[in-house]
């Protein structure tokens, strides 16, 4: 197949694969009352359906840059899809708790070599110049899949079964199995490294306690001193990892990377910058549903403005990195994300809904650059051969950075709302708005990390014509 067909439908073929796996992330949390009643369980006790998902995230991730080396891009990422799609029938026929649990992790284990492998292949078929462009169409799924996921799971619980989530995933695993096998190139990677066994078990068993601590924080209750003991527990992993990868010959995730300066800056600055803005998909239908009086199923259409506001900015995200460069946009964008996520501080239930919608606009358009941004800066200085290696690290980070949002999200809104019942609304929407200025200070204080980078770091991938001084 020609080169300019594989690049033009690339991009098309990675993202319909991430859009299930980001729609199916979020679309089961609505569904979770349902799936309780139909499985005669308590609502609480499902919460293993979404932990279990989030522990084989966690320890399949690591591995995908290996896998993909030593097998190829196109067949593991088809065998991803293939897990994917499969499991996911399995959730829609299970029955029992049990069940649902086991298929969860073995989609968990398909979702976690799709993002991955499927940057990887993209950045391994893009000329850097190029990379830009294509990387805006792979992040869309990123930013609405989570948005469309509980209204979509809401209308489908409403009038159908919840069984019904699961199987949506079919024909769009179907299509995108087709998308790959036609379209997909398939990348090996001459020399053959062994396996990091230690790494695997240090760095995959750290970050799925850690993962598991946060994906469960303030759905049990569990006593502080033994959460605290297993979070020294995931650190102290983690760091044994940091010294075994430091002497490893073939470590599982080459920590090296993190010396060149774009590569450093993006993960890490990411990091910082998503412990702001992970909460707000967890705490927007709140205040929606709350604040405003709106049912589930309007909260989510009022999500939609976001969506398309993300989608609209892959249009002109190019240009303003090529016009303004990367320093200068992270710095300011991430500011801008602050002030946005502020606003909604003063939405109210007599707040018009032209303003709300407005809100959720400016805020869809700066999170789409600050995204496409930053994933694309990763690869600014990376070479052909660190390609696999730096997909899987920055898919792991973003994984976890992910989980460590949500969880301060949630700790705002508590902390906020204190000892006042859920049941009190007034209360319930000071919290929230408290939560939103301290979310919103958090993403300005994580602009900060941005200024490390000088004025021509990922004129690479831009195209930006800044001085080399």
């Amino acid at each position: 197949m020609e080169e300019h067909t594989i690049k033009r439908f690339l991009p098309w073929v990675v993202a319909t694969a991430l859009f299930m796996e980001q729609l199916d992330a979020t679309i089961v949390n609505t569904a979770v009352p349902a799936m309780a009643e139909s499985l005669q369980v308590s609502p609480l006790s499902l919460k293993a359906v979404a932990a279990s998902y989030v522990l084989s995230l966690a320890v399949g991730i690591p591995v995908s840059g290996w896998m993909a080396d030593r097998y190829g891009t196109r067949k593991v990422f088809a065998a991803a899809i293939a897990v994917f799609t499969v499991s996911s029938i399995l959730c829609g026929l299970s029955q029992n708790a049990g069940q649902m649990v086991v298929a969860r992790i073995l989609q968990g284990a398909g979702a976690a070599l799709m993002t991955p492998v499927g940057r990887l292949t993209v950045v391994r078929t893009f000329e850097k110049a190029e990379l830009l462009t294509a990387m805006n169409f792979v992040i869309i799924p990123a930013l609405v899949g989570p948005l469309l996921g509980p209204t979509v799971g809401g209308l489908i619980v409403h009038w159908f079964s919840w069984r019904d989530i699961f199987f949506v995933n079919v024909p769009i695993g179907l299509i995108a199995q087709w998308l790959v096998h036609r379209y997909m190139p398939n990348y090996v990677e001459d020399t053959r490294r062994p396996f990091d066994w230690v790494g695997l078990a240090l760095f995959g068993s750290g970050t799925a306690l850690l993962s598991w601590l946060l994906e469960i924080f303030g759905e049990h209750q569990i006593r502080p001193a033994f959460g605290a003991g297993l979070f020294a527990i995931a650190m102290a992993l983690l760091l044994a990892y940091w010294a075994h990868a430091r002497r490893a010959a073939f470590p599982l995730l080459d920590l090296a990377l993190f010396k060149k300066r774009t590569f450093r800056v993006s993960v890490t600055g990411g990091f910082v910058t998503r412990l702001g803005v992970g909460g707000l998909p967890f705490l927007t239908p709140l205040l929606f549903q709350v604040g405003l009086g709106l049912p589930a199923w309007e909260s989510g259409l009022l999500m939609m403005p976001t969506a398309a506001a993300a989608m609209g900015m892959k249009f002109i995200s190019a240009p303003i990195l090529a016009r303004f460069g990367y320093r200068t946009i992270l710095v300011t964008n991430t500011v801008m994300i602050g002030v946005t996520t502020g606003l909604y501080s003063l939405v109210t239930a007599n707040t018009p809904l032209e303003a709300v919608v407005a809100i959720g606009f400016a805020l869809g358009f700066f999170n789409s650059l600050q995204f496409t941004s930053m994933n694309s800066l990763a690869y600014a200085d990376v070479e052909p051969l660190e390609s696999s290696m730096a997909a899987t690290i920055a898919s792991s980070f973003q994984q976890v950075s992910m989980s460590f949002g949500l969880a301060i999200g949630s700790l705002a809104a508590a902390w906020f709302l204190g000892a006042a019942p859920q049941s009190n609304p007034q209360a319930v929407i000071g919290a929230l708005h408290n939560a939103y200025l301290f979310l919103g200070g958090l993403t300005v204080l994580s602009s900060l990390s941005f200024w490390r980078l000088r004025a021509y770091d990922g004129a690479s991938v831009s195209g930006a014509q800044a001085e080399m001084a």
